[in-house]
């Protein structure tokens, strides 16, 4: 067996320790979701598209199923949204959705990844004013005239459709996720989501090169190793 054996086995444990964290991730997240707005997917439709996207990363289904009964009983960890804005590596800006039972232990947390990268953490409001809060729908599709009609029609407030190389995407107002999706799976019964979640859009990007750009690659990999981090958006080009 040998060194040939220890890498396949340290191999092994990394790949543990990242499902691990995805789990982790969705298990909170999911458990937030429907507590918030009701275990029926029907009703609430972010849990159903939250529910499809862990599907996909491949949760396993005991995950979902737990953090489903866990927020139906009404019991469970006592979760909060945090979110963190600031500047990293090459001047980068930078928005941190956290999800934590213990705010010192997530802050801490966070400024020892920025502190470490020479970044800074920002007051709220302080980079978030450069990125749109969209909700993103991608999907197959060419003609983004039926889509945008089906969406006005349903009074829906389209930011932009766009279609390149086969596939549709919506951008919408955060506020008008459930809209949106009533409207396109009302309109396309067979539509298939191969993005459907809500995201921090910059409205200009940056290129880094070199030593800015690596620093600032350990740093975003470093926020999401933190098990409270849920997501990372930022204004670099990669």
């Amino acid at each position: 067996m040998g060194r040939a054996y220890q890498n396949r086995k340290e191999s092994m444990a990394k790949t543990s320790d990242q499902k691990a964290k995805v789990y982790s991730k969705f298990s909170k997240e999911i458990y937030m979701c429907a507590k918030q707005g009701g275990v029926e997917t029907s009703a609430n439709l972010a849990l159903a598209g939250l529910i499809e996207r862990a599907k996909k990363e491949q949760v396993p289904a005991h995950v979902i199923d737990k953090a489903l009964d866990k927020a139906q009983g009404g019991g469970g960890e006592d979760f909060a949204v945090a979110r963190y804005e600031g500047y990293g590596p090459g001047n980068s800006m930078v928005i941190v959705d956290c999800l934590t039972d213990n705010p010192n232990r997530t802050f801490g947390d966070l400024r020892g990844v920025f502190n470490k990268a020479n970044a800074k953490l920002g007051t709220p409001g302080s980079v978030s004013h450069m990125f749109d809060h969209s909700s993103i729908f991608v999907f197959n599709g060419d003609d983004e005239e039926a889509i945008l009609e089906a969406l006005l029609m349903a009074d829906v407030d389209v930011t932009d459709v766009e279609a390149d190389d086969g596939k549709i995407t919506v951008f919408a107002p955060n506020t008008e996720y459930n809209k949106v999706k009533q409207a396109l799976v009302a309109n396309f019964p067979d539509i298939s989501f191969d993005v459907d979640e809500i995201q921090f859009v910059p409205n200009m990007t940056k290129t880094l090169q070199s030593e800015d750009l690596e620093l600032f690659l350990k740093f975003i990999h470093a926020l999401e190793d933190i098990d409270d981090v849920q997501n990372v958006y930022f204004d670099v080009e990669l």
